[in-house]
């Protein structure tokens, strides 16, 4: 090991200590309960619900993909800022409903929300099922996110499967005491080395490089101008129709992805939930530093193998030790925080829905739920150890998958008319049509992103049997729409 390799490892280490220091610490006198557990008993403030939702949106993605798809596409990347932004104006209006909802009936996660709503146990079931299936492909991803993260900062000398590892002990270790509260409260520590290291890299990459950042984008539109166009320089498939239907399509599901919702309940009520939707569209505008890196090591590594690697070779090329290890610090914990999050997320709807019954003690829910969180943990591990390929490549369908859920979640709170057998029929169908478009390789069809045509025609099954079915005699729809 080098002696700019054994400053970053021993950076490293040193902040994973203290990572499970705060996690750990940050559950100390609370109760044992699986609420307290799950969703931090709703009771953060404005500041930390901003902080464990910007966790959530600011992933390993944002210094591994939003840099590697910025070198490899182009202009298609900003979908990503696009969607997460607009989803909050959506936010602002579902998330306190969602909130208002769970907290008069005690309701943790949306299986709860859809076998409440419906009456309907083996509905919550199916949703706590495929949410676990779209979610578990996020969290192979974070724990090989971070593999690459913590190889590139440490010049090579730590393996991939050793800082894969590192990451579910980590992980795992502060969420088994302290759940959400504990992902909420290492998210202080990430965001802080996180916004410090792209405000850096803003300044510091277009100067060392470029004579600033008006030369880098000069020479984009002069040499690299089908960067800056749809579809962009992967070909076709990323054009401006893929672009808006994409953007349609996650604005509708991350405001019901599992872990966005474990972030509203969580919350001390409505009023730090629409302060949020307010503050974390500025939160995004950091992603554009990414894209611009990824755009410099066109011009600085024009011959990449790795894409995802764009912002890695930059910062190891041009800044000492101590600095890249900063850096990698911050993308380590990018991939750490949203890890716990899916994880409580998926321990929650199993241990409260599936295996606790909805009817379970609390003592005995949160234990099932801590078991699930260290067998799935496991599970992904396993997979990002010995085959990195075979879960990632469900990774394209979260979000479509989940979208399918509209219905069942968000779409039963507004409109009373629709049943637990439409919702059903029409959850079969767009899950068949996802699936089925990717197999045969018509994802997007005709320029439109699949999730989009499958949740159209779901939601035109559940209407139409909903609609012809008789009306339920007990509507579990008791809310009023927060003011």
């Amino acid at each position: 090991m080098t002696g700019r390799a054994a400053v970053a490892v021993s950076l490293f280490a040193v902040a994973m200590v203290v990572t499970v220091v705060i996690g750990v610490l940050s559950g100390r006198g609370r109760a044992k309960s699986l609420a307290e557990w799950s969703i931090s008993g709703r009771g953060l403030g404005t500041l930390f619900v901003l902080l464990l939702m910007a966790g959530e949106s600011y992933t390993s993605f944002s210094f591994l993909g939003a840099a590697g798809w910025s070198y490899r596409y182009g202009v298609p990347i900003f979908y990503l800022i696009a969607y997460l932004s607009t989803g909050l104006v959506v936010a602002y209006f579902v998330a306190p409903l969602l909130w208002t909802y769970c907290a008069r009936h005690g309701l943790l996660s949306i299986a709860d929300i859809a076998e409440h709503r419906f009456g309907s146990r083996p509905l919550g079931v199916t949703v706590a099922v495929l949410c676990t299936v779209f979610l578990v492909p996020y969290i192979q991803l974070q724990i090989q996110g971070m593999g690459v993260v913590v190889h590139a900062m440490s010049y090579g000398s730590v393996d991939l499967r050793v800082a894969a590892a590192v990451s579910f002990v980590v992980a795992e270790t502060f969420i088994l005491t302290s759940g959400l509260r504990g992902s909420a409260w290492v998210s202080v520590l990430k965001d802080g080395l996180a916004v410090l290291s792209v405000v850096f890299l803003a300044i510091w990459v277009p100067w060392h490089y470029f004579r600033g950042p008006g030369e880098l984008l000069d020479r984009l539109v002069a040499e690299r101008p089908q960067w800056l166009t749809f579809p962009g320089a992967g070909g076709g498939s990323f054009g401006a129709t893929w672009y808006v239907s994409t953007i349609l399509l996650n604005v509708a599901t991350i405001c019901i992805f599992p872990t966005t919702v474990a972030g509203y309940l969580s919350a001390s009520g409505p009023t730090a939930l629409r302060r949020n939707s307010m503050l974390l569209p500025w939160y995004q505008l950091l992603l554009v530093v990414p894209i611009l890196i990824g755009a410099a090591a066109l011009f600085v590594f024009p011959a990449l193998g790795n894409s995802d690697l764009a912002l890695y070779e930059l910062v190891t090329d041009s800044l000492p030790a101590p600095l890249v290890a900063v850096i990698g610090i911050a993308g380590a914990l990018s991939a750490i925080v949203p890890m716990s999050v899916f994880l409580v997320a998926i321990g929650t709807l199993w241990g409260r829905t599936v295996l606790g019954g909805g009817t379970g003690g609390q003592a005995r829910q949160r234990g099932w739920s801590q078991l699930v969180c260290v067998v799935v943990g496991a599970i992904a591990l396993a997979g990002a150890v010995l085959y990195p390929k075979a879960l990632v490549n469900l990774s394209v369908l979260s979000y479509e998958g989940i979208a399918q859920l509209l219905p069942a979640v968000l779409l039963g709170l507004y409109w009373r008319r629709l049943t637990a057998f439409g919702v059903a029929a029409g959850l079969i169908v767009g899950s068949v049509v996802v699936f089925g478009l990717h197999a045969v390789g018509r994802d997007p069809l005709f320029g439109v992103n699949g999730g989009l045509i499958a949740l159209g025609l779901n939601l035109l099954v559940a209407s139409v049997i909903s609609l012809a079915s008789r009306r339920p005699k007990t509507i579990r729809v008791d809310i009023a729409l927060p003011g």
